[in-house]
């Protein structure tokens, strides 16, 4: 210790004396081009439909894709993800490859309105299934009803050409279906395509944080669950091997969903892989903040902004988080 010098004589807290020395060694940053805004286009709708579960969220009419688009720029928002609610559904999610169908409408309209909004789509079959599962199903030979992976991704890569034709700037699967990165990408190089990036859902565990997106998308399971193709909450290393496979396939993005309750999973892939890496602030995670500001228990704009920090501090490069407007403007976009 240098003489005449008090103790102690490394003070962290010189860092920490004002608002504007924190700001400037602040070692994670939000800025809104990190958030990627998930809508749900509801082909039926002429208005809003609020979802009683995601307070601020809405299914939209196609008819609002161009302002919303429009928004998403002024804003600064990096992007968008589209999600789909058909009139009617099939046994097969075939209605989702519908060049007519509200993601490719919605798509259309919001480049027109704004070529240079990035718009993402999520391919899944859930949301135009009539039992709700993520595939096609098949019956085993004890007479239980399973996903058939391979009848799956067959009908993902129709559905990834489809919104690569509409204008879609990136591919998002997020059915869990092994060898779908590498089906689709085969798909769209054959389409003429090759430009168009898959982003894939990577990292999806079986959460129970997806309750609201549920009432959201309209596609809850009508028997069983998920837990036979998305991932085992408890394992971390069978992330890194999925990761991997995704990767060596073609994606050109990676995605860990959800993002709060697998923060450590975000920091071990991001460790493992130099793609860009997104993480899905999902549903559950959005209206648990919302119900515990309702109840009076925290400050919601603080515990939001701080939640986002934590996705990115492990190592997100974006968030898909449905509090986008919200945190924008916090952030004076």
């Amino acid at each position: 210790m240098p003489s005449g010098m008090g103790f102690p004589v490394i003070r962290p807290r010189r860092l920490r004396k004002t608002a504007q020395i924190r700001a400037l060694v602040r070692e994670t940053s939000l800025n809104p081009r990190d958030f990627i805004y998930p809508v749900f286009f509801n082909e039926a709708l002429d208005a809003p439909k609020p979802i009683s579960t995601m307070p601020g969220v809405s299914q939209l009419p196609i008819s609002a894709a161009k302002e919303l688009a429009k928004d998403l720029v002024r804003r600064n928002i990096g992007g968008t993800i589209l999600f789909g609610l058909p009139k009617t559904k099939d046994a097969k999610g075939l209605v989702g490859c519908d060049p007519n169908g509200p993601v490719s409408r919605a798509v259309q309209e919001m480049k027109a309105a704004a070529p240079e909004l990035v718009v993402i789509t999520d391919v899944c079959v859930d949301e135009y299934t009539d039992h709700g599962h993520c595939g096609v199903l098949r019956k085993r030979a004890d007479g239980e009803m399973e996903v058939d992976n391979d009848a799956t991704i067959e009908i993902l890569a129709k559905m990834a050409i489809m919104h690569a034709k509409a204008g879609a700037d990136i591919i998002a699967p997020s059915d869990m279906m092994d060898g779908r990165v590498g089906k689709i990408r085969g798909a769209l190089d054959e389409s003429g395509f090759s430009d168009i990036a898959v982003l894939s859902y990577a990292v999806k565990y079986a959460s129970g944080f997806y309750g609201p997106f549920r009432e959201a998308a309209d596609c809850a399971p009508k028997f069983g669950d998920r837990a036979g193709y998305q991932m085992d909450p408890g394992n971390a290393r069978e992330a890194l091997r999925e990761a991997a496979l995704d990767e060596e396939e073609g994606a050109d993005m990676l995605m860990v969903k959800p993002a709060l309750a697998y923060l450590d999973v975000i920091r071990a892939v991001r460790e493992a892989s130099n793609l860009p890496l997104a993480a899905y602030n999902v549903s559950g995670e959005y209206s648990m903040l919302h119900a515990a500001a309702k109840a009076g228990m925290i400050d919601l704009d603080r515990v939001m902004m701080e939640v986002l920090t934590s996705i990115r501090r492990a190592g997100a490069d974006m968030i898909l988080t449905y509090h986008a407007l919200a945190a924008a403007e916090l952030l004076g976009a």
